[in-house]
């Protein structure tokens, strides 16, 4: 078999697993819309109010917690159990190169914990909080295992363009799936269902429409095995974690990274989980406009996706990011000003965020892929992921002590400026073309 050959034959191969990769997206994704972007926030907050007390309280082990906060508690603890396990999960699944048994394991039991969600009823908040936490918390374990495959299935050159194509496949899922959940919600009373169980209805479709489209890349998707000796795994998956820890020391322009993401990471990720309880709650926005306007963050995040993987081809990665930063801390802090009941203007927010939002997250990724080590590409992106999730408590938590202290979720609003403005910041001054080499990673002509 010739040369040619061979590189044809590897180039389809690579391209099948890229395919495969993207439906991982494709099938996770509507959590992130339908679950903790637009139904859950409101409804466990709603099923919290019902079992609070005359004075707003709910009293889970006995504590008085605000029953608008427990939606953002329950986030801020999935965070913190997320940060836990995640850097075992990465060190186990380098060591044996199985990432593929672990990535279904964890997909599965996110995917269950949403299905879950249809017994969310009554006064039943702290089931719906435990379930949140354990799909949350699933949900970042597996996009630890997720994104490690990105730089074992694509060269450097191309990793922009698959990182905002995997993006562009979940927001479009996202979209899809909130175009049947509108339709379902609007039309609850044809199809013969209470407002509550279509809620219910659409937690619970989430869950499986994760569940059935997982099966993908678990086709496609292979295992590299490695050979690190015969030693327990539970025992040297900690060792090596240690030991990772140790390494990520002698790469501080990738630690460097890392605290940037960090920082406006905990901007993005606040405004993904609690945007529906804000428009809901402080704005009076009824569910149906949430709806309309998570759909068109879903729509047009496909778009700035791939629009800012062509940006970055042109300008660099690092560039586009910097430029999307600026674009979230002028829409952020425009957010605050933002006028109760009136849709047209929580629509121009949410279209600004659709047009930055995907592609200052695929970029990022692609980004780091460059700053990670060969052949530690798990290990390094579980402290992506706890970069990811590990200050993401933060941001939610903010929110949840300022209405327990104000009533009022506006007044937080102002520190994600904070977030996005800092973290842009940090990022200028990360020299990423040495950060590559330092790596021992080959240096793109444009990042």
């Amino acid at each position: 078999m010739s040369a040619g050959t061979i590189a044809r034959a590897e180039t389809a191969d690579r391209r099948r697993e890229q395919r495969g990769w993207y439906f991982y997206d494709f099938a996770c994704s509507v959590y992130s819309t339908s679950v903790l972007t637009v139904f859950l926030g409101p409804y466990l907050t709603s099923v919290a109010k019902a079992a609070a007390d005359a004075e707003g309280f709910v009293h889970p082990l006995g504590i008085p917690v605000r029953a608008g906060a427990v939606f953002a508690y329950a986030v801020s603890a999935s965070v913190v159990l997320a940060v836990l396990v995640t850097p075992f999960v990465g060190a186990a699944a380098d060591r044996t190169g199985r990432k593929k048994p672990l990535l279904a394991a964890a997909a599965y039991v996110g995917a269950g914990a949403t299905a879950g969600m249809f017994f969310l009823d009554g006064q039943r908040y702290l089931l719906g909080a435990v379930l949140l936490i354990v799909a949350n918390a699933a949900m970042s374990v597996s996009m630890v295992l997720y994104n490690a495959y990105l730089p074992q299935i694509a060269e450097p050159e191309e990793r922009d363009t698959v990182s905002s194509r995997g993006w562009a496949f979940g927001y479009t899922s996202g979209a899809l799936v909130l175009v049947l959940d509108l339709v379902l919600y609007s039309g609850h009373e044809s199809f013969g269902v209470s407002e509550g169980t279509a809620v219910r209805i659409c937690l619970a479709t989430a869950g499986l429409w994760w569940g059935a489209f997982t099966l993908v890349p678990l086709r496609r998707l292979r295992d590299r095995r490695v050979d690190r000796g015969a030693e327990g795994a539970v025992g040297t998956g900690w060792r090596q974690l240690a030991a990772t820890l140790r390494d990520m020391r002698r790469h501080p322009l990738t630690l460097s990274f890392l605290l940037a993401y960090l920082v406006y990471n905990d901007g993005v990720q606040t405004v993904i989980s609690q945007a529906s309880v804000y428009g809901s709650e402080e704005l009076g926005l009824d569910q149906s406009t949430l709806i309309t306007a998570v759909l068109l963050v879903q729509v047009l995040a496909v778009a700035g996706a791939l629009g800012m993987g062509v940006l970055a081809r042109r300008y660099g990665a690092k560039r586009t990011i910097l430029g999307s930063l600026a674009a979230w801390t002028l829409t952020i802090g425009a957010g605050y000003f933002l006028p109760a009941g009136a849709p047209v203007w929580f629509f121009a927010l949410a279209a600004a965020i659709g047009l930055v939002l995907g592609g200052s997250q695929a970029l990022s990724r692609s980004l780091f892929s460059h700053l990670v080590p060969p052949g530690k590409e798990a290990e390094y992106f579980s402290a992506y992921e706890i970069s990811d999730r590990g200050m993401s408590w933060l941001g939610p938590l903010v929110f949840g002590l300022a209405y327990q202290l104000t009533g009022s979720y506006r007044d937080a609003i102002i520190s994600l400026v904070i977030f996005f403005a800092l973290g842009f910041v940090l990022l200028a001054r990360v020299p990423v073309r040495r950060a590559v080499a330092a790596a021992g990673n080959p240096v793109p002509d444009r990042i």
